[in-house]
C-alpha cells in the first residue's frame, strides 16, 4: 500500500451582500466570500490538498479563474472532479482534516450540515473527515472581518 499526505491552503476576501459558501452550506453572514466560483474556501483548500497529495498540481490549474467555464460554479462540483482524478489514478481518501479560520460567524453550529454534504462527495466515513474552526483572536485579515481562510491536511492511498 502506497500512502501520500497533502496540505492545502486558501483564502478569500469577504464582502457584504454576497452569498457565504463554506463546506458546501450556505452560512448565514452579512458577508459572503468573493471569488470565480461560489468562493467556496473550505472545499478549495480541501481539493489543494488533495490534488497535492496525488502530485496532480493545484486547483487553479485544473480550474482556471480565467475560463468562464468555472465562473460562479458549485465548488461541490469541482470537488467531485477532483476526487474522480484521484480514483483515475487508483487512489482513495483516508482521512482529511480542515481548519477554517474567521472571527465571525461562529462555524461550529454549522459543522454538522457542512460534513452531511461533504462525506458522500469524498466517498469516506463520518470519523475520516475533521472540520475546525478558530478566530485569529481579531488579529490580521481574518480578525478584522476581512477575509477567511482554510488549512486542511490529507492522506491518501493506493492499494
Amino acid at each position: 500500500m502506497k500512502i501520500r499526505v497533502g496540505f492545502g491552503f486558501d483564502v478569500h476576501q469577504l464582502k457584504e451582500g454576497n452569498d457565504f459558501w463554506l463546506g458546501g452550506i450556505k452560512v448565514p453572514h452579512e458577508k459572503g466570500a468573493t471569488g470565480h466560483s461560489d468562493a467556496d474556501v473550505l472545499i478549495h483548500t480541501i481539493c489543494d490538498a488533495l490534488l497535492g497529495a496525488a502530485n496532480l498540481r493545484d486547483i487553479g490549474f485544473h480550474f482556471p479563474p480565467t475560463d468562464d467555464t468555472y465562473k460562479g460554479i458549485d465548488s461541490k462540483i469541482l470537488l467531485k472532479d477532483v476526487v474522480k482524478l484521484l480514483a483515475d489514478k487508483g487512489y482513495t481518501i483516508g482521512n482529511i482534516d480542515a481548519t477554517i479560520a474567521l472571527e465571525r460567524p461562529k462555524i461550529n453550529p454549522h459543522i454538522p450540515a457542512m460534513k452531511a454534504v461533504l462525506i458522500p462527495l469524498l466517498n469516506i466515513e463520518e470519523d475520516d473527515l475533521s472540520i475546525k474552526a478558530t478566530t485569529t483572536e481579531r488579529l490580521g485579515f481574518e480578525g478584522r472581518e476581512e477575509g477567511v481562510s482554510a488549512y486542511a491536511t490529507v492522506l491518501i492511498q493506493k492499494i
